[in-house]
């Protein structure tokens, strides 16, 4: 068959989708990224970078590229990407996979605290700690940066910008991150509240192994809902398969 695949995300399960669809005879792949990290790792296929301009813009680009399917494989925290996925292919009239890692769940040991935002992670953040491990990625400072008491320990592939809570240490690494290396980060900067959203996936869950360990609390953001009528495929079999391509 001849198809083409726009894929939408620079994640694990993004990358892994690429090279599965560029290894199929007949299909061409095109991945799109943000543009959020500078050096972002190769890539399967054609790539591209930015924005399109809102689902307006996306669905042009479907048009004009001949897309066939749009597999939106972003953050599960990229809410606004997905819902302008599902408007423009429900506008252009092409397939729509959204394909999500399973989210965590707690397990015997577990202290965790669910809250639905950022702003409510912050308002709870005080009654729980006062050394924070801040794991909610380096656009959500801005969530935080009006806490003045606590002490926020913050890791980034690439330096965040203003704003942001005014006592903060930056750390700059790159994952996977085991959990002998999560027990040292807690231990060395006497942390006692882990903040984290619900990403998913094993890549990033040693910090709440670690955390476990320790008996410290960790204060979880859950996701935000798929929106209305869409259902989401929880790995790259399932995405293949949704697309007919489960046949190598």
């Amino acid at each position: 068959m001849s198809a083409h695949v726009l894929v939408l995300g620079g994640t694990t399960e993004a990358r892994e989708l690429a090279a599965a669809l560029a290894a199929r005879p007949g299909v061409r792949v095109t991945s799109s990224l943000a543009g959020r990290v500078s050096r972002p790792g190769a890539l399967a296929g054609d790539v591209r970078v930015g924005g399109f301009g809102g689902a307006d813009g996306l669905a042009a680009w479907l048009g004009e590229h001949g897309a066939d399917a749009v597999v939106d494989a972003t953050h599960p925290f990229a809410a606004g990407i997905t819902a302008n996925a599902a408007r423009a292919t429900t506008a252009a009239g092409v397939p729509l996979v959204v394909l999500r890692r399973p989210g965590w769940r707690p397990g015997p040991g577990d202290r965790w605290h669910p809250v639905g935002s950022l702003a409510q992670a912050a308002e709870l953040l005080p009654a729980v700690g006062g050394r924070v491990f801040l794991t909610t990625g380096r656009l959500g400072l801005a969530a935080f940066a009006h806490l003045t008491a606590p002490y926020f320990v913050v890791r980034a592939v690439e330096p965040p910008e203003p704003p942001m809570p005014p006592h903060t240490e930056v750390v700059l690494a790159r994952g996977p991150f085991t959990v002998a290396d999560e027990l040292v980060l807690l231990r060395e900067h006497r942390i006692d509240v882990l903040v984290t959203k619900d990403s998913g996936g094993a890549a990033t869950a040693a910090k709440l192994t670690a955390a476990r360990r320790l008996g410290l609390p960790v204060v979880v953001v859950r996701r935000p809902p798929l929106p209305e009528g869409v259902t989401a495929v929880p790995d790259v079999a399932g995405a293949l398969a949704r697309l007919g391509l489960s046949a190598p």
